[in-house]
């Protein structure tokens, strides 16, 4: 793809839960934000001389007024810090002015901004917001952000370093870094449609060691990441089939999905929270199993459609986790059937065999003790690295478009 926009960042909104909201005296008498700079860290998964930001009031019954908005390079490069390299900040705009009004349940892209920036690099996005925006119409938000993001008081988009600044590990109003790849040059964008184990629940916060992140250094160490970026659309809590934690998988693929600037292949590891909360008897799991292979061959047909390549990924044990576990066994069976759907190949065009990678050889239904976060369920950075290594270096090639 060449001349086009496409993703670099994305995190995949939701409304913020109370408990998501920005502490006082940042949330009060109704509002969010008022008169606040929110300084926030991400991380780019392919390089670029120009970039724009999308900000997001998705889940907004209010319209979301920005005041201003900069890019810089954070201190040291570094996720998760409060101060930004003196000199690099530039301006953001917004047809040409400093700040924009987002209509509730819409977004909206910023202007092409000079700002070279390398794959892998992090990148500290800094907004001012007025007026702030009514907190119970509903908030967007990125809760599962594993980085620190910083508050403080009045306008201080420019400043490098932010007086008073609270800590809060969540994003707030941005969804995506896009990038226009210079003429000649090919970039194009895998995204990963999953729950907490994508999110990264159990990963370091402000390490990136995610298992995308981890993949994309891996792809970058041998040579493999060139014209790749890789998107992580994880959300936590999340499920295939219903509205959970965020809009289900079914329900968001076209936002989260197919409609990424730049996508040409589509990931799916998902489902682990459809069994875990179906009730544990037979009848229910063998049905949940059977939807979730439904969900999965109209979730392939889509992408297809769209000229997008296709992958599965087998979901990961949960044996001894409370309470996905059941002693009965019902939920197990139903994971082996989902799973056995997978690598039979009839719906996707590629599988990862994620389940091979992390389980317990001598316990299949649990997770190796190495890999395990502590809940029996989540992966923590070495379990991560696990999922990195089992996807092939040639998965994301760019001859397969």
């Amino acid at each position: 793809m060449t001349g086009r926009w496409v993703g670099i960042w994305t995190a995949a909104p939701q409304r913020a839960e109370p408990a998501d909201l920005p502490p006082p005296p940042f949330t009060r008498d109704g509002l969010v934000l008022p008169d606040s700079t929110l300084r926030q860290t991400i991380r780019v998964s392919a390089g670029a001389r120009r970039i724009r930001l999308r900000i997001s009031n998705t889940f907004g019954a209010a319209d979301l007024g920005v005041a201003r908005v900069g890019v810089a390079r954070p201190g040291g490069g570094r996720a998760g810090v409060s101060t930004v390299e003196p000199g690099t900040s530039r301006a953001v705009t917004f047809a040409g002015r400093p700040g924009v009004v987002v209509a509730a349940g819409d977004h909206e892209a910023s202007d092409p901004v000079d700002f070279p920036v390398a794959a892998g690099a992090s990148v500290t996005v800094t907004m001012y917001l007025a007026g702030g925006q009514q907190a119970a119409g509903g908030v967007t938000a990125h809760p599962g952000s594993r980085t620190t993001s910083y508050l403080t008081a009045g306008d201080h988009v420019t400043d490098p370093r932010l007086a008073r600044a609270v800590p809060v590990d969540h994003w707030y109003l941005i969804d995506a870094v896009e990038a226009c790849p210079p003429a000649g040059q090919r970039v194009a964008a895998a995204v990963i449609l999953g729950d907490s184990l994508t999110d990264g629940r159990g990963s370091t916060t402000n390490g990136n060691d995610r298992w995308p992140d981890q993949l994309l250094d891996r792809l970058r160490a041998q040579g493999n990441a060139d014209g790749i970026a890789l998107l992580n659309q994880g959300i936590g809590g999340n499920r295939v089939l219903r509205d959970g934690l965020g809009p289900a998988v079914l329900a968001r693929v076209d936002r989260d999905g197919l409609a990424v600037a730049g996508v040409r292949w589509l990931v799916v590891f998902a489902g682990v929270n459809d069994i875990g909360t179906a009730d544990a008897t037979r009848a229910a799991q063998r049905t949940v199993a059977a939807d979730l292979c439904a969900a999965y061959e109209r979730i392939a047909a889509k992408a297809r459609a769209a000229g997008i390549w296709a992958c599965g990924a087998t979901l990961t044990p949960f044996g001894g986790s409370d309470p996905y576990d059941d002693p009965g066994g019902h939920r197990e069976a139903a994971r082996q059937a989902v799973n056995g759907w997978i690598r039979a190949g009839r719906g996707f065009d590629a599988v990862l065999d994620f389940d091979q990678a992390v389980r317990d050889p001598r316990a299949p239904a649990r997770l190796r003790a190495a890999v395990d976060s502590g809940d029996h369920l989540h992966l923590n950075p070495a379990g991560n690295r696990a999922l990195a290594e089992a996807v092939p270096p040639g998965l994301f090639s760019l001859g397969t478009y």
